[in-house]
């Protein structure tokens, strides 16, 4: 079995301004992608599952099948299994993990799927070989990643220019890459893949609501959350800086004309038969 190379702290922690977005996703707007591949047989490794609402909407897709999810954290899998539960769902489990080092056979699952992962670990590539390893041949690898450089917004903001330059040292410095959606497909072929189809899409949050979601759910995250402690912690910001980078999403979250999209890159993998 592989050496765990986990080196990278997942610059987020899981306040509840994390969860909030962590449970808005859905196989629907998280892995689209994916879905057209599914059949209803199939053994399914969700990868990075946090609080399960992927993991469950993939398990609803499977129901003759099984789906594991597994965390980093031991912690939110308890909030998975409570979805799980909740949606009656029986062929699903969850377990702790690293996907640097899987503890799982080789060729177990027909596909193993992780969303918004690979920007946070030590060595996405070494990741991207394990979910190979343990994807049977002919299965797929599925990855999507968002990009922070490629995110854009309107209308221009000095603070959330001053949010984006933050996050993006934040995350580089706790081990992780930021804009990983772009690096995806160059990823998966020095994981030894072969036959990768890259793809991308976007979120877009510009409705009333979905501008008080985003935006709020950001202002506490860069106050409130494990995020926060890591830009004061490690000398990158100031506890005043992020409280002015905060308001600046409130302050965008009230413009009737505000607008942000969020790039994700993609990459369908198959393993060689």
């Amino acid at each position: 079995m592989p050496k765990a190379q986990e080196t990278a702290v997942y610059t987020h922690g899981h306040h509840e301004s994390v969860l909030r977005s962590h449970t808005w996703r859905t196989a629907a707007n998280s892995a689209a992608y994916l879905i057209g591949s599914l059949k209803p047989h199939m053994k399914v490794l969700d990868v990075g599952c946090g609080p399960g609402t992927i993991t469950a909407d993939l398990a609803a897709l499977v129901p003759d099948g099984h789906v594991t999810g597994v965390d980093h954290a031991a912690g939110v899998l308890d909030r998975a299994r409570a979805t799980a539960a909740e949606r009656g769902l029986d062929n699903v489990d969850f377990a702790v993990a690293d996907v640097h080092a899987l503890d799982y056979p080789d060729d177990t699952f027909c596909v193993v799927h992780a969303h918004q992962v690979l920007q946070h670990v030590g060595d996405p590539v070494q990741a991207l070989r394990e979910m190979r390893r343990v994807t049977r041949p002919g299965g797929l690898v599925a990855v999507r990643d968002s990009d922070y450089a490629a995110m854009t917004w309107y209308p221009e903001s000095a603070g959330l220019d001053d949010w984006l330059e933050l996050y993006r040292r934040v995350a580089r410095a706790n081990g992780g890459e930021p804009d990983a959606g772009r690096r995806l497909k160059s990823w998966a072929l020095a994981a030894g893949f072969t036959d990768v189809t890259a793809t991308s899409a976007t979120w877009t949050f510009s409705t009333p609501e979905d501008r008080q979601w985003w935006s709020g759910l950001w202002a506490d995250r860069t106050v409130a959350s494990a995020y926060a402690d890591r830009a004061t912690g490690g000398g990158h910001a100031t506890r005043d800086e992020l409280a002015a980078i905060a308001e600046a999403w409130r302050e965008w979250g009230r413009r009737e004309d505000a607008w942000f999209a969020v790039l994700h890159g993609e990459v369908l993998c198959r393993k060689d038969a």
